[in-house]
């Protein structure tokens, strides 16, 4: 490379290469390959090129030459631009571009994981590869070549289709077509026949039955086929030579179908002839499409020996040689090879194994038929062969297949003759079948060994030489012996053979039959004669051939000379039928004629098959055919003729017209015979016309051009012709007239070759005189299209038909412009109306004739076409046009414009402007009124697209100026502007007709600018100005702009390439026009805003940077507009948001359009200071919007829901904030679905929620803004809201929120009550309120954890970046899971191991890093439970719902750490957090708002465990209550753990750390906390003696001794615990009330699900404050000790409560106050209505993150509790309505809190005793008054999201 910088890099005329290897290029510069990248090369220097990849113009570079292999290609400079075109074939270069393409589709499915369909595209891929080589390698034969190529463009058609790929559309030869030297019409076409040939071709991939589809479809076309046999070699151990005979049978009809192409082996294994060694090659031809439908067909070989009567017998002179004997038989069966269903391959070699005979009753023909059925072993003896299947017959296939087929190739053919006969094609074979014989033994004492030996012989009984062919391939011999079969009596040959001998012989020939007996035994078998004979004569007496079909012979015996006397034996009967028929008695054996007899004890049969062009078994044919011996008999053959078997005529087609034509010519004299030859002449060309012979126009047509020969038989055929169409133009009865005209194509051109045979042998002659008459004929026919004669209308429908076909023939001898004139004066002589449909379809087929390709002729034939075409057309609605007749019609039109396409533009000028006049609109108007689903409807839009594509701009100009009034011009633009957009918008063609569509968009661009002109022109001035038709205008341009078939930035490389080159990106061009429209619009640019601000969005989010920097200032433009009219541009702005959601959730738009609209606006805005703040305000609006919209694009296809929930409440709340109501309930539903999808059905029913509260309990009508699609049903605000509230009724049972789901049945109740008065509805909702109060009661709960998550660093998204979340897990949602799921969102993500907040380090670092731990709820204060009893089940709920403040603590070390006791260092941090809503709410997580640490004293926290233990205690205890069938183990755990004196109760640390006298000396201010414990630990045992109580009942017998250990350490614990900290009881309970179940604890349980512990008033000051945490406003009064101990409670206005300690240990009993102050009462009426508007802007939950903050602090509404009280554990409840300038986190209650005692509630005990239940108190913040309205709760309770 050093060198390279020495050297010069010159410029190198190699321009193309590919990649070999793979290139690293880690270098300066260096470009990286990969194996098979194709590089562009520029230069060269050294060792190495400089160039750039062809698929990434951009990366240009250096590589190495090695790496490189150099294609060949031709440069061709376009303009400034070199394009490369590879030297190969265009189809390898098909090939190429179609393996890229496919090869990364087959990525993208291994990836998807589809195997069936990759496997499938890799072995299509392979196909191809192997095809690329074989046709680079430019070594394959003519024919093998095109048959390739055909495999390739199928298999590559094919392959398209299944990917979705665009449909390629190619010309016969399989090259693709150029659209632009290519009509409309043809591509159109084109495209048809590709669709239907690939859904044929995939109908047969479904079925599997014809992989070979390409050589299938060209079997099926051609009516004839060959089978090409090649015998390598036969493998057999004979040692005698032997005779090989191969056919084809049908294994169903048991009959050999072909000629036996004859082998004859040596018996040393190899040919008899050396020199055919490696030649045995076979065409089994005439094989028609009858023999392919067959159900099976077998190549079938009967092999003969030739030797001894027996193998055994050695091979001495005495025994007798040369016999041939039965061998065996090869089968193989060849059905799919004839069908094409298998590959037949020249190369591919078959074995066909060899079954040999085993008895002698085992004739070869029955041990075919078993073979068929059996597969036996051969041991590897039999036949080699190779089979291919070739299309045509003998002459085609030597012309295709010389490689196969030459002149030494042996032909079979066919028994029977082939579906097509040609003329010249001279046949005369009779064949002979020995069928079968039965031969009496006589005087013998064994059957006879009978040998049949056949000869030809004349009437004097000498045998013709060479007269008899045993097979193909084998050269005539004389005489024929059959094989032999050892002492059979019925011996079956089956045996065929040709008979060939020249025709004139055919008359005093017969074939003669000697029947003799061989012995093995030479000597005897010398002296064997003849013991009988057979005959019979191959004509009859009347000429006729011998009848096809089996023969009865009849056996005769005498002296062997006689036997070869022909004068004896022919006088004799031949056949059984014979004597029948003659009446003759059966000759006795005694009666001898002529030395002969016939034996009545023997029979033979045979067989004959009559395969002759010359030999006609018909009688009255053959009188025909030599009318000359009976002329007086020809007026009868003549008639005859037309009973005469259609297959004999057409078999003798050739000699039949000649005899014909004789009788014309010898009697040109007279006209006697002319009708009778006319009439006979119409029958056979009628029988051509037959389906059945349809293949025998070619045989007339090559008779009409080759053998025809009477020069004067035009005058005669067109005098008669005349004669008939006279007659019945007048209404008289002619019978043949309709045959005639059936046939007229080909009496014409009887008629021209006739005219042109006389006008070459008289040299113009006459020619006036036959134009006369010609012409006199045309006028007949007019004539007869006149006649009104009810007969009429018949032969008028034929004329229609047949005319058209004559004139290509008649054109030759007549004058085109006079034949045009002629045919004019046909069409318009027949009325208007009638037979529209007939004339329409004739009219097609002159169209296709050569006539209509002169200019001189279309301009007399057109106008009339036009005129009918319109006609049709335009019928109005009561004659409405059936689809055929349209379909005529659009054919009919196809035609003519394909036609005109070919000419010189100069010579269709005034056609084409005659067909825009006339037809253009007519077809518009056609193409609006059919369906889209029309199957015509393609047609008459490639039709219109035809039409416009044909006009030039002089056309354009032209058909403007046809409008006679302006209105009429604007009906016309706007009908075509309509037309064009709804084309574009549902286009008619397949999605894959790529180049079809490109087409019709190029067509479509060309006729808007062209209109836009004329709109301009004429249609843009103040009086002149269309509104609608402008606007009509900007929306077409805008469709086609932004249609789909023009993203060319959606399409693979080489689609965009493909485009580029042909099209270029008419996206540019358009869009260019549009904003030259729209500025000269001046001040009628008001009148499309906002109409038009949609459709131009949509257009400027193109992702083409030119068009876009063009077309977004006309946004400013209408800003400006609307501005200057009203002072805003408020519709503007309306439209625009309204338009980019829908446009941006469409997947348009990007980071670089919100960019690009930034900068534009913002710099148009520059030069308009008084809009440019509105501007500015309203650029940063749409950005927010935009970013928004982007990102909730982005993740709607993010596997991970969360995200696309995250995003969509972004833009809830966007929406919201600026007050778009229909966007923001849009996305509430998209919100909702989600949720579904994720089964997160209390979610949804909180974002239905949402919806509810803008709507009104009214009756009013519902405004459209506030529907959604889901309750269009519901008319009225209050139907809409019920509505609403049963589905969010349903989601909440569903998530079994039963508390929330009561709420809004109250609130439906209270409007069935008191509202609507609806009873019954009223009834049902208290039937299902009741079911959900029951639930709540029985039906258990799960309670969710909730796990905080930090995203940290740039690598998140915005809307995670940085910021922490709290989650709500799912029922039984471990951390560990959870995690995982995260994680496996952002697999690049790394977990944080620690809980504590990261630095800024980590927040600021590029990568993404997330923290995850489980934190715990804080109860949230019900202040309706405040001095009340509630049962757990209600509390429970409330403990993980309506959340939004979660803890997390974590133990921290202080001061110095004692190893013995770590609980007196023991500090907890604990971090509190705020979410913005509650949880659960419209997500299942929240963002954190705020957050706040605090620390905790050890003794707090000894405080806190020991509340715990006490809870747990307490909440088993109540579960052991309620429930007698929970196992034992937990409880005895949890009570064992307790008393056990190991772990001394598990307070014994706190007494070592706290109760001691240092302690207290360095703590005096904890000397309440202190008590507090101590209280605690108190109250552990009554706790503790209920749970051993229950454990003493439940326990069984095995674990008693446990029990035992456990209630004596209860008890030591008891006495202890008793004496240091006093004793406790529980108060008795005396619950009267009915079906509750009974509990002592019952209180204590209704406590359990509050812990008030860290409320307590003693210790709500932590130690340490965190800046920030809050202040308290109040400092809790000191509790003072009572002071008698009778007084067990008194109540205090104050906040105080007074306690008295006694000295007795008498039984205590405590309870709590709280201060009866309530806040104070708010009533409904006091509250203002807010209007809906209001509400809809503030009271939305999103928006808010809490309560207001309230007056009176919670700790002052709280009374001072006794420190001898218990605190039921678990009563944690963290107050969590606190005003935001108190400490969440550090602010307990640890009292328990009792109801003050009211009347009603009191019960007085005998030992004062207060027998009181625990009530649960919560703090009240609410209001009291519960009389508020749900909606008001929902809204006053902080967000609930």
């Amino acid at each position: 490379m050093d060198s390279c910088t020495m050297t010069r890099w010159q410029k190198t005329e190699k321009k193309s290469g590919v990649a070999i290897y793979n290139f690293k290029g880690t270098g300066i510069l260096q470009l990286p390959l990969q194996i098979g990248d194709v590089v562009h090369i520029l230069e060269s220097c050294e060792d190495w090129y400089k160039g750039y990849l062809v698929r990434h113009k951009g990366s240009e570079g250096i590589f190495p030459k090695s790496f490189i292999h150099i294609k060949d290609v031709t440069v061709e400079k376009k303009r400034h631009t070199e394009s490369i075109i590879p030297a190969e074939i265009p189809l390898v270069q098909e090939v190429t571009t179609t393996l890229w393409e496919w090869g990364s589709i087959w990525k993208q499915l291994y990836v998807t994981n589809k195997k069936e369909r990759f496997q499938q595209v890799q072995s299509m891929m392979y196909d191809l590869m192997e095809w690329r080589s074989q046709l680079l390698s430019g070594t394959l034969p003519k024919d093998e070549l095109k048959e390739l190529k055909q495999k390739v463009t199928s298999k590559i058609d094919y392959g398209n289709k299944i990917l979705e790929l665009d449909l390629i559309v190619r010309d016969d030869d399989g090259n693709i077509l150029d659209p632009d030297k290519t009509s409309v019409i043809s591509l159109f076409h084109a495209h048809e026949e590709a669709t239907n040939k690939i859904t044929e071709r995939i109908k047969e991939e479904m079925s599997k039955d014809q992989p070979d589809y390409a050589s299938y479809s060209r079997m099926s076309s051609s009516p004839t086929h060959s089978l090409y046999v090649f015998v390598r070699n036969f493998v057999c151990r004979i040692g005698e030579d032997a005779e090989l005979f191969m056919s084809l049978y049908d294994p169903q009809k048991l009959t050999v179908i072909s000629e036996n192409y004859l082998v004859r082996w040596g018996s040393r294994g190899f040919p008899k002839e050396i020199d055919m060694l490696n030649n045995l090659k076979v065409v089994f031809t005439d094989l028609g499409n009858k023999d392919l439908s067959r159900d099976k067909i077998y190549l079938v070989c009967q092999i003969v020996r030739v030797g001894r009567m027996d193998l055994k017998d050695s091979n001495s002179k005495k025994y007798t040689q040369g016999l041939r004997r039965p061998f065996g038989v090869a089968v193989m069966d060849i059905t799919d090879i004839i069908k094409g269903k298998a590959e037949s391959d020249e190369e591919k070699q078959h074995f066909i194994p060899f079954h040999p005979v085993v008895a002698e009753n085992d004739f070869l023909h029955s041990l075919l038929s078993k073979v068929t059925a059996s597969k036996g072993d051969s041991g590897g003896q039999g036949l080699w062969v190779t089979v291919k299947m070739l299309v045509g017959d003998v002459t085609q296939t030597r012309k295709d297949y010389p490689h196969l087929v030459d002149r030494t190739t042996v032909v079979a053919r066919k028994l029977g003759f082939p579906e097509i006969i040609m003329p010249g094609d001279i046949r005369n074979d009779i064949y002979i079948t020995l069928l079968y014989g039965d031969f009496d033994k006589y005087n013998k004492t064994t059957q006879r060994n009978v040998e049949v030996i056949m000869c030809v012989c004349d009437e004097e009984g000498k045998v013709m030489p060479n007269a008899v062919c045993l097979g193909a391939g084998d050269k005539p011999v004389s005489e024929y012996r059959s094989v032999l079969y050892y002492q059979v009596k019925q011996p079956r040959w089956m045996e065929t053979l040709k008979v060939a001998v020249p025709i004139e012989d055919m008359q005093r020939i017969h074939l003669r039959f000697m029947f003799r007996h061989r012995s093995s035994q030479e000597s005897k078998d010398k002296g064997e004669k003849n013991f009988a004979m057979a005959y019979i004569r191959l004509m009859k007496e009347d000429g006729t051939t011998l009848q096809d079909g089996i023969h009865d012979l009849l056996v005769l015996k005498g002296e062997s000379k006689k036997m070869e006397d022909a004068s004896a034996y022919l006088t004799l009967p031949s056949t059984r039928q014979h004597i029948e028929n003659k009446g003759a008695t059966i000759v006795r054996n005694s009666s001898i004629v002529g030395g002969l007899s016939v034996s009545s004890r023997d029979a033979f049969y045979i067989s004959t098959l009559v395969c002759s062009t010359k030999l006609t078994q018909n009688v009255g044919l053959l009188g025909l055919l030599k009318w000359r011996m009976k002329p007086e008999l020809l007026q009868e053959n003549l008639e005859k003729l037309k009973i005469v078997d259609g297959e004999e005529v057409v078999k003798f087609l050739q000699d039949t017209l000649d005899a014909l034509f004789n009788i014309m010519m010898e009697h040109s004299h007279s006209n006697e015979y002319d009708i009778l030859v006319f009439d006979a002449l119409i029958y056979i060309i009628g029988l051509i016309a037959d389906r059945k012979f349809q293949h025998f126009n070619t045989v007339l047509e090559a008779y009409i051009q080759q053998h025809f020969s009477a020069t004067l038989a035009y005058k005669k055929l067109m005098t008669v012709l005349k004669t008939y169409l006279d007659t019945s133009s007048r209404g008289e009865q002619c019978e043949p007239i309709l045959r005639t005209l059936k046939a007229l194509e080909y009496v014409f051109k009887f008629i021209v070759r006739s005219r042109t045979l006389f006008s070459q042998l008289y040299e113009g002659k006459e020619q006036t005189e036959f134009e006369e008459s010609m012409r006199r004929l045309f006028e007949s026919i007019n004539n007869l299209m006149k006649s009104q004669h009810k007969t009429a209308i018949l032969l008028q429908v034929a004329a229609l038909k047949y005319i058209p076909s004559v004139l290509h023939d008649v054109e030759m001898v007549f004058d085109a412009k006079l034949l045009s004139q002629l045919l004019y004066e046909f069409y318009t002589c027949i009325p208007p109306v009638k037979l529209q449909k007939q004339k329409v379809q004739s009219m097609k087929e002159i169209v296709r004739s050569n006539l209509f390709k002169k200019q001189e002729c279309r301009d007399i034939l057109l106008p009339v076409i036009t005129k009918e075409l319109k006609e049709l057309l335009e019928q109005k609605d009561d004659q409405q046009l059936q689809v055929q007749e349209k379909k005529y019609c659009i054919e009919l039109l196809n035609s003519i414009l394909e036609v005109l396409s070919c000419q010189d533009p100069t010579s269709t000028y005034h056609h084409i402007q005659e067909i825009m006049v006339q037809l253009l609109r007519t077809v518009n108007r056609t193409v609006i009124t059919m369906g889209r689903d029309d199957p015509l409807i393609s047609h008459f839009v490639a039709c219109m697209t035809a039409i416009l594509n044909q006009m030039n701009n002089q056309h354009y100009s032209v058909y403007i100026e046809t409008f006679q009034t302006s209105s009429e011009l604007v009906d016309f633009l706007m009908e075509t502007f309509i037309m064009f957009k709804d084309l574009i918008g549902k286009n008619v063609y397949p999605s894959d007709w790529m180049a079809m569509s490109m087409v019709q968009n190029r067509v479509f661009l060309r006729a808007i600018n062209k209109f836009a002109e004329t709109m301009n022109q004429k249609f843009l001035e103040n009086m002149n100005f269309e509104v609608q038709l402008w606007n009509n205008y900007f929306h077409l341009a805008v469709a086609f702009i932004t249609q789909d078939s023009l993203q060319l930035e959606n399409f693979s490389h080489a689609k965009y390439n493909k485009i580029q080159n042909k099209y270029g990106d008419m996206r540019r061009l358009i869009g260019f026009a549009i904003r030259d429209m729209w500025y000269k619009l001046g001040q009628n640019k008001i009148c499309f805003i906002p109409g038009m601000v949609g459709p131009i969005l949509e257009m400027t989010l193109i992702p083409e940077v030119e068009l876009r920097k063009a077309t977004i200032p006309i946004f400013f433009d209408m800003m400006l507009c609307e501005y200057q009219r009203t002072g805003e541009f408020r519709k503007f702005e309306n439209e625009i948001i309204l338009k980019l959601d829908h446009e941006v959730e469409g997947g348009r738009g990007d980071e670089h359009y919100m960019q690009l609209f930034e900068s534009i606006l913002t710099e148009c805005a520059r030069q308009y200071p008084a809009i440019c703040t509105l501007v500015e305000n309203f650029v940063s609006l749409v950005k927010g919007l935009l970013e928004k919209l982007l990102d909730y694009r982005t993740v709607m296809n993010d596997e991970s829901k969360d995200n696309r929930m995250s995003c969509t409440v972004n833009l809830l709340n966007f929406y919201k904030d600026i007050n778009r109501e229909e966007m923001y309930i849009r996305y509430l539903y998209k919100l909702r679905d989600l949720h579904l999808d994720c089964e997160n059905y209390t979610e949804a029913a909180y974002t239905l929620l949402l919806h509810t509260w803008l709507l009104k309990w009214s009756d009013e009508q519902c405004a459209p803004q506030v529907m959604s699609t889901e309750f269009q049903c519901s008319q009225t605000y209050r139907h809409l809201k019920e509505n609403l509230y049963e589905k969010i009724i349903e989601y909440f049972d569903k998530g079994k929120m039963w508390e929330e789901a009561i709420s809004l049945c109250k609130e439906l109740a209270e409007q069935y009550e008191k509202e609507v008065f609806d009873y019954e509805l009223l009834s049902q909702n208290l039937i299902q309120q009741a079911k959900f109060y029951e639930n709540i009661m029985k039906i258990l709960r799960p309670k969710p954890d909730y796990f905080a998550v930090g995203y940290y660093g740039q690598g998140f998204p915005t809307f995670l970046r940085n910021k922490v979340f709290i989650y709500r897990g799912k029922e039984y949602e471990r951390r560990e899971d959870f995690q995982a799921q995260l994680m496996s969102q952002f697999p690049s993500a790394e977990k944080m191991n620690t809980t504590s907040a990261p630095g800024e380090d980590v927040k600021n670092s590029p990568g993404q890093y997330i923290q995850c731990f489980t934190v715990q709820p804080v109860l949230e204060e019900q202040p309706r439970f405040k001095n009340k009893a509630v049962p757990d089940q209600i509390i429970n709920f409330y403990k993980s719902n309506n959340v939004h403040r979660f803890h997390y603590s974590r133990p921290v070390r202080k001061g110095s750490v004692d190893p013995e006791n770590e609980f007196a260092s023991m500090w907890i941090e604990r971090t509190s957090f705020v979410t913005a809503y509650k949880l659960p709410g419209i997500l299942r997580w929240f963002e954190v708002v705020s957050m706040s640490q605090a620390t905790i004293s050890p003794l707090e926290n000894a405080i806190e465990t020991m509340s715990t233990t006490n809870e747990k205690i307490l909440m088993m205890i109540n579960q052991y209550q309620s429930d007698e069938n929970l196992p034992i183990n937990p409880l005895s755990m949890l009570l064992n753990g307790i008393v056990d004196p190991a772990v001394m109760g598990g307070f014994a640390k706190y007494e070592k750390a706290f109760f001691t006298e240092e302690y207290i000396r360095d703590h005096p201010e904890d000397q309440e906390k202190l008590n507090r414990l101590k209280d605690l630990i108190a109250w552990q045992i009554p706790f503790l003696g209920a749970g051993i109580k229950i454990h003493e009942r439940r326990v069984s017998d095995n674990l008693r001794p446990f029990h035992d250990r456990m209630e004596e350490c209860f008890k030591h614990l008891k006495v202890k615990v008793e004496k240091q900290y006093g004793a406790r009881e529980l108060p008795d309970f005396d619950d009267k009330r009915v079906g509750r179940p009974r509990s002592m604890l019952r209180s204590y349980r209704q406590l359990s699900v509050i812990s008030l512990t860290s409320m307590n008033s003693d210790c709500s000051t932590p130690n340490k404050i965190v800046s920030e945490s809050f202040d308290l406003e109040g400092a809790l009064p000191k509790p003072v000790k009572a002071e008698s101990e009778e007084t067990a409670l008194q109540i205090n206005p104050h906040p105080e409560v007074k306690m008295r300690r006694s000295k007795k240990r008498t039984k205590r009993s405590s309870v709590v106050f709280a201060d009866e102050k309530t806040a104070p009462d708010i009533s409904v009426s006091d509250m203002k209505c807010l209007s809906r508007k209001y509400e809809f802007m503030s009271d939305t939950n999103l928006s808010e993150h809490a309560v207001a903050p309230q007056k009176t602090s919670v700790l002052k509404q709280m009374s001072s509790v006794s420190r001898s009280m218990p605190t039921i554990p678990g009563l944690t409840l963290s107050v969590s309505a606190a005003a935001p300038d108190e400490s969440i986190a550090s602010h307990r209650l640890s009292q328990p809190v009792f109801p003050s005692t009211s009347d009603g509630d009191k019960k007085t005990s005998k030992k004062k005793k207060v027998n009181q239940l625990f009530k649960t108190m919560r703090i009240s913040k609410v209001l009291e008054d519960g009389k508020q309205s749900v909606e008001h709760h929902f809204k006053s309770s902080s967000t609930d999201l």
